[in-house]
């Protein structure tokens, strides 16, 4: 076959994701051209009371997606080069400030704005888009916590993407259990003295901004989370180091490593909010982290069923496209059923968030459990429907196979995600028993 002799093509492909593909969709929601435009539909089109300025933006995504994501990602993961200048052009969009405001400049655009974003960009490439979702998380905290010296001498700079930002909660010894971290800040007058280490950090070494969680208070009658505090740390300080570079299954484009504080100084001004107050403004952000990182698990999956229908209508065994057999149907459908699942889970979470409903928390964890676990199965289903080809690296569904698999690991386990969507359901239970 032409497809298999050649290898992935772009060309073609990209071709037919083209914005006026969008109106190829009938009530049915099956377009009159390939699974791509389906996806482009899926993704873009909004309830009827949705503005019209919510699909541009969309559109604004996908189409960067395609032209400067998509056609190098597997190029920088070769050569496991962070795209730098490529992040600096979507922050000329402004994605690199989405929640901030706008007189900080920031794009002052909202939860289910971001969800569209990140679902469109991740379509191209899951590690810059995941890299954009974490700064993106530091950028909103600074903007919602900092003071305003703060806010005005970082966030232009971090919005325009002149600095970088990484999110320090992680350490080798507290993963799950984040609230039993012992970096420590220790207020010595106007100043805080910052040890201990952070692991797994996306951007360690490579960041110029940290946000940090660290312990200022041992006092035993202090709860875990009661202790800790958020602080900008900035690259440079002395003290300040990192470890090697983590050598990764997924996300090679991106480094990672730790990040050690050795009596690190930082002044009374780098704390974020007050004192004690960083695991709640930790968990607030890992809230929208968790719906962001759900939106990036769709657009990648969304890749690989796309991927996966053009190549059932290329490859022909026993006479026919392997695409006309009913077990690739079945596949197929229902890869296309848990992706649409797990977009509306996103937009529900997000939506909760914006209207900062009691039940935030609960739909933030349920999509990011279910998106995640939905996504990496149908990576999985994907390469079946490859075969031998798409276990190879000339295809992309590999690569795509193992940057998804990281998804149900980080910002917070789904394990955990379960744990606390029990724990809010509980709190949901007990508030209508008192009504």
């Amino acid at each position: 076959m032409l497809f298999l002799r050649q290898r992935w093509k772009w060309g073609p492909f990209l071709a037919r994701r083209t914005v006026a593909s969008f109106a190829a969709f009938n009530s049915e929601g099956i377009g009159s051209g390939t699974v791509a435009q389906n996806h482009a539909v899926g993704a873009a089109r909004l309830s009827s009371e949705a503005a019209v300025d919510q699909e541009e933006i969309a559109n604004l995504a996908r189409d960067f997606s395609r032209r400067e994501l998509l056609p190098f990602a597997a190029g920088w993961e070769a050569e496991q080069r962070f795209p730098v200048e490529t992040l600096r052009k979507a922050a000329e969009l402004g994605f690199a400030g989405i929640y901030v405001s706008s007189d900080m400049g920031g794009s002052d655009l909202s939860c289910r704005d971001a969800a569209l974003i990140f679902e469109s960009l991740a379509y191209g490439d899951i590690p810059t888009t995941a890299f954009l979702t974490i700064h993106n998380m530091v950028t909103s905290t600074i903007d919602s916590h900092g003071h305003d010296d703060l806010r005005k001498s970082l966030l232009p700079k971090l919005t325009a993407m002149e600095l970088f930002a990484s999110y320090c909660l992680t350490e080798p010894n507290s993963g799950s259990d984040a609230a039993s971290l012992t970096t420590s800040a220790v207020r010595h007058g106007d100043e805080y003295i910052i040890n201990g280490s952070k692991s797994f950090t996306s951007g360690g070494g490579l960041s110029d901004i940290y946000l940090v969680m660290a312990r200022t208070s041992s006092d035993p009658c202090t709860s875990k989370g009661q202790g800790v505090s958020a602080f900008i740390v900035e690259k440079g300080l002395p003290g300040l180091s990192f470890g090697k570079k983590e050598d990764k299954m997924g996300w090679r484009s991106q480094p990672t490593t730790n990040v050690n504080f050795d009596n690190v100084t930082v002044p009374k001004t780098a704390l974020l909010g007050k004192e004690g107050s960083g695991f709640k403004i930790a968990m607030r952000a890992l809230d929208r982290g968790r719906i962001n990182i759900a939106a990036c698990a769709v657009g990648g999956a969304q890749f690989c069923a796309d991927v996966a229908k053009e190549y059932s209508k290329s490859r022909k065994q026993f006479g026919k496209s392997i695409g006309s057999f009913q077990s690739t149907q079945f596949k197929l459908a229902d890869m296309a059923t848990s992706l649409q699942a797990s977009r509306l889970l996103v937009h529900n979470a997000a939506e909760s968030m914006d209207n900062r409903l009691e039940r935030a928390t609960l739909d933030a964890a349920m999509a990011k459990r279910f998106a995640t676990d939905a996504a990496f199965q149908v990576s999985t289903e994907a390469m079946q429907i490859l075969g031998g080809y798409g276990y190879l690296r000339d295809y992309p569904i590999e690569r795509y196979f193992r940057d998804l698999r990281v998804m149900s690991i980080l910002e917070g386990t789904n394990e955990i995600m379960r744990v606390i969507i029990h724990r809010e359901l509980d709190k949901l239970h007990e508030q209508q028993s008192q009504m």
